[in-house]
């Protein structure tokens, strides 16, 4: 793995879609050093690779036999499963002057015209996946949150059986505490640690979100924002 490669776990795929074979080569020989790249010959064959794996960007042409690309592009964000993944179409040079408008119509979120520049597509496309890449940052941090919330929400308190009497302990005491320590609620020593953690990294999260310009970047920032103040409060409740 280079220094510019992201980490396998980290790795997104992108689907392209175009009838004719010498421009799907084209297409994976700009794009291939991004992510897994996945070859569809048709509308119809989108759709299906789409509800099969989850893609972080689609790239569509629109001149197909049979379902077109704009068609291709209104049925992908017509399923709940495939209609947040980002779409750019592609066209040759003699197009309608409408093509663009009735791209975005039907949802595309950019319009791109052959032949085009291989580095403008790699840089458009690049965008995308890592957009994709801190959505699921995000949600693999909320996950954790959630789970941290629940450890310490949900846990069970045991209490032990109390020791037998000794004679140390016939002398009644008045005004003490005599309740066992093993018997109050335990406090994880690496719980608070752990939130501080985690509210340092949602906040990183929303600082690339907020910088990255993307569709929904915003949105996600602001869930981010709730999420941090939710473990402020937590936090405020663990110290009193």
């Amino acid at each position: 793995m280079t220094a510019t490669q992201p980490a396998a776990s980290e790795t997104a795929s992108i689907l392209i879609v175009d009838d004719m074979e010498e421009n799907l080569v084209a297409l994976e020989a700009v794009l291939g050093s991004l992510g897994h790249v996945v070859r569809a010959h048709s509308g119809e064959e989108a759709l299906k690779a789409m509800l099969r794996q989850e893609f972080a960007v689609v790239l569509i042409d629109v001149l197909m036999p049979g379902m077109n690309g704009f068609e291709t592009a209104a049925n992908i964000k017509g399923l709940d499963q495939t209609k947040d993944v980002p779409i750019i179409l592609l066209t040759g040079a003699a197009v309608d002057p409408n093509y663009a408008y009735r791209g975005y119509t039907v949802g595309a979120a950019d319009f791109l015209i052959k032949p085009f520049d291989p580095w403008l597509l790699r840089t458009k496309v690049n965008v995308f996946l890592d957009l994709f890449r801190k959505n699921r940052q995000l949600v693999d941090q909320s996950e954790q949150l959630k789970r941290l919330l629940t450890a310490d929400g949900g846990r069970p308190t045991v209490t032990p059986s109390p020791p037998p009497p000794t004679c140390a302990s016939t002398e009644p005491s008045y005004g003490k505490d005599t309740t066992d320590s093993a018997e109050r609620p335990a406090r994880g020593p690496d719980d608070a640690d752990r939130l501080s953690e985690v509210v340092g990294q949602l906040a990183q999260a929303e600082l690339l979100l907020r910088d990255a310009n993307g569709p929904g970047g915003a949105d996600l920032a602001d869930r981010i924002v709730e999420l941090e103040q939710a473990v402020g409060r937590l936090m405020a409740e663990r110290e009193t």
